[in-house]
């Protein structure tokens, strides 16, 4: 859990020998009350997992996700690695649900891999294909909200589940689980529609070039990689950024302005980003990678805007706990609920709600199935 002995000990409010005494070999051992409050307060286990004979066979975070610089693997929040376990409970779940076998008839994942040698605008371009949105498509999407609800579908009906959580880490914007059937993206609810939009197709980008990825919001946190892992996140970068903003239109947008765009004005970067359905630092970015902005200008503006964000508070938890989950996961489940396949208890257990809150959510995921 990214924990260390003394995290431990201020949580439980113990004295720091007597937990690090329980994890030394033949020292002392927790009482049961005290083992309960280490399993479910603490670690978020089931208790049985202290009486294995050995720990859980797991692939430790610094292994698992190469595209984090080791300082930042060591600083992740507890709460994200509950979403990154998470998100792999949900890839057993997949397969149970669907009994082993994605239910897309074509794969993106074998259908459009990318290659870090060859060229970024015309790999997009095949991405964009292969989940057959057009540029008109996305011009006609009059909100945020319905750009990303579109952008997920489309990943979704080409064999990647899309979740999402509220993670307490603010700075993670999401990441990706590799597999050969079931693989899926978990993005940062807490974070902009916009961004979560850049994040789906970064994390996609990852994917296809078969490499797990947890991004950060900050890209200052690239500079700190080994360079093979840093063109690995300039590369996913560059392929998103070119899906949602595509070189030969943008082109044509700013013929207009002044080589120098730092002289432009805030409504210049506003007009192209709601015309793309991005943010005003993801325009800035590409003019950033023309070199039309100087890189201080860039992380400035960056810096200013992302002060102007407002964080939406309250709201219908129903609504909230439907779009944290993949549709078209909810749907077979509350399908297979239908058919008589599985409990209310199980069909919950899989959405992860208690089963007192199973009707609630059911009625949301059977609006936005109709939808």
């Amino acid at each position: 859990m990214g924990l260390s002995v003394e995290d431990v000990a201020l949580k439980l409010k113990r004295p720091l020998a007597e937990v690090i005494a329980w994890e030394s070999e033949g020292g002392a051992l927790p009482t049961y009350a005290q083992l309960e409050s280490l399993a479910y307060k603490v670690f978020k286990r089931p208790l049985a997992i202290f009486f294995l004979p050995a720990p859980p066979d797991e692939v430790p975070a610094a292994r698992e996700f190469r595209t984090l610089p080791d300082a930042d693997l060591k600083t992740l929040h507890a709460d994200t690695y509950l979403q990154v376990r998470r998100a792999h409970a949900f890839q057993i779940t997949l397969k149970e649900v669907f009994e082993g076998k994605n239910p897309s008839e074509k794969q993106i994942t074998h259908q459009a891999p990318l290659d870090i040698q060859r060229s970024v605008e015309a790999q997009a371009r095949a991405v964009r294909d292969a989940l057959g949105i057009s540029l008109q498509d996305q011009l006609g999407w009059k909100s945020d909200e319905l750009a990303l609800k579109r952008w997920r579908e489309a990943v979704e009906a080409n064999g990647i589940f899309v979740f999402k959580a509220p993670f307490k880490q603010k700075d993670i914007s999401g990441f990706c689980l590799l597999d050969a059937d079931f693989p899926l993206i978990y993005l940062n609810s807490n974070t902009t529609k916009t961004r979560q939009i850049f994040s789906l197709l970064h994390e996609l980008a990852h994917l296809l070039l078969n490499v797990n990825g947890i991004s950060k919001l900050e890209a200052a946190y690239m500079s700190r990689l080994p360079a093979a892992e840093r063109r690995i996140e300039q590369f996913c970068n560059e392929v998103a950024a070119e899906m949602l903003i595509p070189s030969d239109d943008f082109g044509r947008q700013i013929a207009g302005i002044p080589g120098n765009a730092e002289s432009s004005q805030d409504h210049l970067y506003a007009s192209l980003a709601s015309r793309y359905g991005v943010s005003r630092e993801a325009i800035l970015r590409r003019l950033l990678g023309i070199k039309r902005v100087s890189q201080a200008f860039y992380e400035r503006k960056a810096k200013f805007w992302a002060g102007q964000k407002k964080t939406a508070s309250g709201g219908d938890w129903y609504a909230s706990q439907n779009t944290y989950l993949s549709d078209r996961f909810a749907q077979e489940v509350i399908g297979r609920h239908y058919r008589n396949q599985i409990s209310v208890e199980q069909a919950s257990e899989y959405l992860g709600i208690k089963a007192k809150n199973f009707a609630g959510l059911e009625q949301r995921i059977l609006q936005g199935a109709a939808a």
